[in-house]
């Protein structure tokens, strides 16, 4: 017997990729580095991961719109220079124009390159068709759906019958069944021969659906971006949620994205050299409040199995896991290897009335969130009790983007207020000890 295998050509060759951002005197700021992928034809790739690990970074890179600092990118082997024929893309927020028909939209590509009217109309009538849409041609897209709003998206991607085909979160603004429908008629189109494309690339951060569409998942690790893992999806199409080595599929892939998560104190070598230079989460104190109620109470009994506990509260990797890692900064939780462990700290706060929660979550804010206590220790200090935000906004933003530097700061105005550590003015942009007893 023959056992020689097959190698199909590639398409994508991403070597040693890196890109950062120049951050005036302080240090550039790294989304991607040392990444390295091939993509060949026949496959489906997801490229999985949380939001700011520079998954979608990476596919603008693969795409051609945005050159990276440094590294080699190479499309059938020649060196990508701009944007790249033979590559269409497909957007999150389905960037259609409104003013144009559903056929109107989905010719807008092959009028950009020159194709005559009467071969745009057959071809985009066939794209129309083929997704799902026929006898919507003269609709606007204030007159459809998400779910069909985002069939024109990918209607006019396809017809331009690229080899690659990039997805960039396509499904993540759609409602739960319209989505898994989409995701199934893709599949059954590409099962079946009939998407004109040769591979396709996508982000995600949903892993369910990683696991459901792809052969390939390349497991991104954070700030900055690289590939941490690559996985092969070993189950044929279609593939059963519900079917046994699936769901251990997903729990592995659970618990690799969580293993990276520290436990316990940190130790002095592996300490941030500020006390700023760690990013915080937007998570609000009522949604770690009902996640711990929830924790405490059955079937979980102070323990969750983490892709369960997601799909009981339909939340995703975005939503689980800074979830998670904030109960245990804050000592309320265990975050490792797919579960999540209450500690006898966050038991104690479910069993608390409301001032008693105030005063354990400021306890523990000021013991385990450096922010918190640096702000309260400069209004402590000065006469009248209070300091501008933008002081330490700076500050945050020596360490981090600007955009993760905001997140950082409003949410540590939020915990703060809620443990009446201090006061914030949102006019005059100021902490202060108002209203603290």
């Amino acid at each position: 017997m023959d056992s020689t295998v097959e190698v199909r050509p590639s398409l994508i060759e991403v070597k040693d990729c890196r890109q950062a951002y120049h951050k005036d005197a302080n240090a550039d700021l790294v989304v991607l580095d040392n990444v390295n992928l091939t993509l060949r034809e026949g496959e489906i790739v997801a490229l999985l991961g949380r939001s700011g690990s520079g998954k979608s970074t990476l596919l603008r890179i693969v795409s051609g719109l945005l050159r990276p600092t440094s590294g080699t990118v190479l499309w059938r082997g020649a060196p990508v220079m701009g944007p790249t024929d033979g590559v269409a893309m497909v957007f999150q927020s389905f960037a259609l124009f409104p003013w144009l028909t559903v056929q109107e939209n989905v010719e807008i590509g092959l009028e950009a390159r020159g194709v005559h009217r009467a071969e745009r109309e057959i071809r985009a009538e066939a794209a129309i068709d083929m997704i799902g849409l026929g006898g919507f041609e003269n609709a606007y897209p204030k007159e459809l759906s998400g779910g069909m709003r985002q069939r024109v998206g990918l209607a006019r991607a396809l017809v331009v019958h690229p080899d690659l085909l990039l997805m960039d979160e396509p499904f993540s603004a759609l409602d739960v069944l319209t989505a898994e429908t989409l995701r199934t008629d893709l599949i059954d189109l590409w099962m079946d021969g009939k998407l004109p494309v040769k591979s396709v690339l996508m982000v995600t951060h949903n892993i369910e659906e990683a696991v459901l569409m792809c052969d390939r998942i390349l497991v991104f690790s954070s700030s900055p971006g690289r590939v941490a893992s690559e996985l092969k999806v070993p189950f044929p199409h279609p593939r059963n949620r519900l079917d046994e080595d699936f769901r251990q599929m997903v729990d592995d892939i659970y618990a690799l994205m969580t293993r990276r998560v520290p436990v316990g104190p940190k130790t002095a070598a592996s300490a941030p050299v500020s006390p700023l230079a760690t990013p915080l989460p937007k998570v609000g104190t009522n949604i770690m409040s009902g996640l711990m109620e929830t924790l405490a109470t059955e079937p979980y009994d102070g323990r969750a199995d983490l892709p369960a506990l997601a799909a009981a509260l339909q939340y995703e990797v975005d939503d689980i896991l800074p979830l998670g890692e904030t109960l245990q900064l804050l000592r309320f939780a265990l975050f490792e290897e797919g579960d999540i462990t209450l500690t006898a700290l966050g038991q104690a706060f479910v069993n608390a009335d409301v001032d008693e929660r105030k005063r354990i979550f400021a306890e523990t804010l000021r013991q385990h969130v450096p922010l918190v206590s640096m702000i309260r220790q400069v209004l402590d200090e000065r006469w009248n009790h209070r300091a501008s935000a933008v002081r330490f906004r700076d500050e945050l933003e020596d360490h981090m983007s600007p955009d993760y530097a905001e997140d950082t700061l409003r949410t540590v105005i939020a915990w703060g207020r809620y443990a009446e550590i201090f006061s914030y003015d949102e006019e005059a942009e100021q902490f202060g000890l108002e209203d603290i007893e």
